[in-house]
């Protein structure tokens, strides 16, 4: 979209949604701002033009350009005569002319072989003050290409739309590049890659020029508005001479420079005074870390570039510069706030006094072996834990004595095979010793032994495989709203699940937030006088912000999320006192400041409703569905079912089911829970109340199973397109598709996973294939395997593909890979039943 904003008040005055299919890549204002031009960021890119000051719908004009012209990136208006327009790309300048409702352009051709000479590729293009036909763009390799009309004004028909221009010479100002080419008063300015800024009269003579800014290559400049500049030069003043002969004092306005190295220099041309105003990162940030007790954000990124900023006053506190090619990874305050960690990509860590920035260690630590992605503080301060990228963890301790430095090394232990996501220091709860934790990508979450560890000795105390298939992607400690202690981690199916800190077995699983992207970080907002059981959590996916209402249950309306940086979210950080949210862009080289509004949140979910009404909405139909009578019925016979099919005693009506009833409904709704899954689920109704009461619970109500299904099962549904991808890794190529041989599928299900035994796969398979009848043997009674087994084999087709296993086993229809339809939520609730 494109936002216009009153620059004085701070705020948006108008905004045009959707100008564009596929956004807007560059855009311009006419003088006096009535006009806007706006050029799309689409391979077939369009241009349009708008009145942006009245409530109109559309554009007034556009026009859609040839693919041919390249990218076009720039575009300006003529200050004279907005109805004129010129934009260039890398390889092809445009002219544009719009009257009466109609945009035509013109596209004059000029190559190398025009003048015989090197032409360059295009930067920016202007239009020349006081003779309107004329203008110019600049090149890469120096020049200025001067365009003009190809014809005289005074031989134009009145009323004409003639954007037709060709190139008038080639003018060689420089050897290196050209980046920003702009007008001032009577000037033509050039702005390049050596960070020189020159000036020159209408004839592309040269007047003045600065060669000795040193803040990098421009890319950016900007003259103070003063409408009636006064060029008379006041005696005793500062102005520098020209280049002419005469040396006449060189009398210009203020100006800004922007440079490629995220540098703004404001020149006061009165004396040639440079004060650097901002100096920020050029490079990818993704280390920020907020101070425990005090308004400070620290920012690092691969620039080296090392920055503490007070965010309640907004204004940068010291600032380190480290030499190129120490790219900062990670950050981490320790408690105190006095000391701040470290890590780079080239694997190495310092520690810092957190006031100066100045090294507490006299070598930075290089023990690993590639960068290191991750660095925490234990809570007494007494310990130092990073992670790298080569699966390794880490440890440092303050030193002892005299004899050692500040910090030391501990040891290191590669207890993972996969990416470290997560890397948190704990407190044990009796004896407030710290407890180190690392969650991978390998779904490993492994704690380690500091109390028993020595010397280039890391001991591990446990290591527990917490995911089946999803993979984990960010662990955090649980705040108090509940009288259990746990873990909470994210994963790529969209869930949160929580872990008991001592045990390690999954309490709950949740539904997260489902907003177009897993949970990557969680960060638990601090309070500050709140009640203890108001807490809440912010969170980051690939592309968005969010805050989380805790406890969670599973209810979607306890979750909020916002777009936050365009090309991704790389990091989050909250401030010690839960007023705001930080998050870094990554290689946008942005850090994003974000203000908490909890009431919102609070309110935005209680419009959502109470109790059972948010889930209702998570069922297809509603309360009021198909799928929600259906859900009922599963309920009740499972009443029946519980108590004999066929029993004539008289029965007796409940408003619960035994949990062992609970995976028989759950398969009825098309959801197919692993045997670990079941576990976690009768694990999370039967310790549910153990905390408060002593007592297991062995019963569950609708309700309460409504909020179990839907915090359990797949958050999209199932998808046919699954099984074909399972065939593509499982398979080998054939003419119909990727196939698995008979003997091979069998022996898989047999052999890998949660693996059946033999009389389970031939009463599962031949039921499937309609030779036993519904129901199986947890309806109908014992089973003969031995006969199942012999039947397989005429049962079974030799060989299978996605296709025909779905037609003859699963019996629905599944379409091949290249006519493949859509998956969508409907779809895979329909499949869900099919199956």
């Amino acid at each position: 979209m494109v936002i216009v904003w009153d620059s004085y008040s701070c705020i948006p005055v108008q905004t045009l949604f959707d100008p564009h299919v596929g956004g807007v890549t560059t855009m311009a204002m006419t003088p006096d701002a009535k006009y806007l031009v706006t050029v799309s960021a689409a391979e077939t890119q369009t241009v349009a033009i708008w009145d942006w000051t009245t409530e109109s719908d559309g554009p007034i004009c556009q026009a859609e350009l040839d693919p041919a012209y390249g990218h076009q990136n720039y575009v300006l208006f003529n200050p004279e005569d907005p109805t004129e327009l010129v934009s260039n790309s890398e390889s092809q300048v445009i002219f544009y002319s719009w009257k009466g409702g109609k945009l035509e352009y013109y596209a004059p051709e000029l190559d190398d072989s025009t003048f015989n000479r090197a032409v360059g590729q295009y930067s920016q293009s202007i239009f020349q003050f006081d003779l309107g036909t004329r203008a110019f763009t600049a090149t890469s390799v120096g020049n200025i290409v001067v365009w003009d009309s190809k014809r005289p004004s005074s031989e134009a028909p009145a009323n004409s739309n003639d954007a037709t221009k060709k190139a008038l010479k080639l003018v060689r100002l420089q050897d290196r590049a050209i980046t920003v080419l702009t007008t001032t008063d009577s000037y033509i300015v050039t702005g390049d890659v050596m960070g020189h800024v020159k000036f020159y009269d209408d004839q592309l003579t040269m007047i003045n020029w600065y060669s000795d800014f040193d803040l990098g290559p421009v890319n950016a400049l900007s003259f103070m508005y003063m409408p009636e500049f006064i060029t008379d030069v006041v005696e005793g003043s500062g102005f520098p001479p020209d280049a002419t002969i005469a040396a006449s004092k060189f009398v210009v306005k203020d100006f800004i420079v922007g440079t490629a190295t995220a540098v703004m220099g404001h020149v006061k041309a009165d004396g040639t005074i440079l004060d650097v105003i901002l100096l920020e990162h050029d490079a990818a940030v993704h280390a920020i870390c907020t101070h425990p007790t005090e308004p400070r954000l620290c920012m690092g990124s691969y620039s080296g570039l090392l920055k503490i900023w007070d965010y309640e006053r907004k204004e940068v506190l010291v600032s380190r510069q480290f030499e190129r090619g120490n790219m900062i990874r990670c950050l981490a305050f320790d408690p105190t706030g006095l000391i701040l960690a470290a890590g780079f990509m080239d694997g190495s860590v310092r520690v810092l006094d957190a006031l100066t920035l100045d090294d507490e260690v006299s070598e930075p630590f290089r023990y690993a072996r590639d960068s290191v992605t991750h660095c925490c503080f234990s809570h007494d301060s007494n310990f130092l834990a990073t992670a790298d990228a080569d699966f390794t963890v880490s440890v440092f301790r303050t030193g002892r004595g005299q004899d050692e430095e500040a910090w030391v090394y501990l040891g290191r232990h590669r207890a993972h095979y996969k990416l470290i996501e997560s890397l948190m220091f704990g407190m044990e709860l009796d004896t407030n010793q710290p407890r180190l934790l690392s969650l991978g990508r390998d779904r490993v979450m492994v704690e380690y032994d500091l109390v028993n560890s020595g010397k280039d000795d890391l001991r591990l105390l446990s290591q527990d495989r917490i995911e089946q298939s999803a993979v984990p992607s960010c662990m955090a400690w649980y705040p108090p709203v509940t009288k259990e202690s746990f873990i909470v981690t994210a994963n790529s199916q969209f869930k949160l699940k929580l872990y008991n800190t001592t045990t390690k077995m999954c309490r709950k699983t949740l539904l997260g937030p489902t907003y177009g992207a897993p949970v990557q970080k969680v960060a638990v907002l601090h309070t500050t006088g709140s009640p203890i059981e108001y807490r809440h959590l912010a969170y980051i996916t690939t592309d968005k912000v969010g805050l989380h209402i805790l406890p969670a249950d599973g209810n979607p309306h306890k979750a909020m999320a916002l777009i936050a940086h365009p090309t991704g979210v790389a990091n989050l950080a909250c401030s010690y006192d839960g007023k705001y949210v930080f998050t870094a862009g990554g290689e946008d080289c942005t850090t994003h400041m974000w203000s908490v509004s909890l009431k919102s949140l609070d309110a935005a979910c209680s419009l959502g409703g109470e109790n059972l009404i948010p889930f209702y909405g998570l069922l297809d139909g509603g309360r009021e569905g198909e799928f929600f009578r259906e859900l009922e019925d599963y309920f009740y016979y499972a009443q029946i079912r519980s108590q004999g099919v066929d029993a004539t005693i008289d029965r007796e009506v409940s408003t619960t089911i035994p949990l062992s009833e609970v995976p028989y409904v759950m398969r009825a709704l098309g959801f197919y829970p692993t045997e670990q899954e079941i576990d976690d689920m009768l694990n999370e109704v039967k310790f549910s109340k153990y905390v408060e009461t002593g007592q297991y619970v062995t019963h569950i109500d609708l309700g309460d199973f409504i909020r179990l299904y839907i915090n359990h099962r797949p958050a999209f549904g199932l998808s046919p397109l699954d099984l074909q991808k399972a065939f593509e890794i499982l398979g080998m190529d054939t003419e119909d598709g990727p196939a698995i041989d008979r003997g091979s599928l069998l022996d898989l299900l047999q052999s890998k996973g949660e693996h059946m035994t033999e009389a389970e796969l031939a009463e599962f398979l031949t039921t499937l294939v309609g030779m036993n009848p519904e129901g199986g043997s947890s309806e109908l009674g014992p089973y003969d395997s031995e006969q199942g087994t012999n039947m397989l084999e005429d049962a079974l087709p030799r060989d299978f593909t996605a296709v025909s296993f779905a037609a003859d086993v699963l019996g629905f229809q599944l379409y091949a890979p290249s006519t493949a339809r859509p998956a969508t939520a409907s779809a895979a609730s329909s499949t869900a039943e099919d199956l």
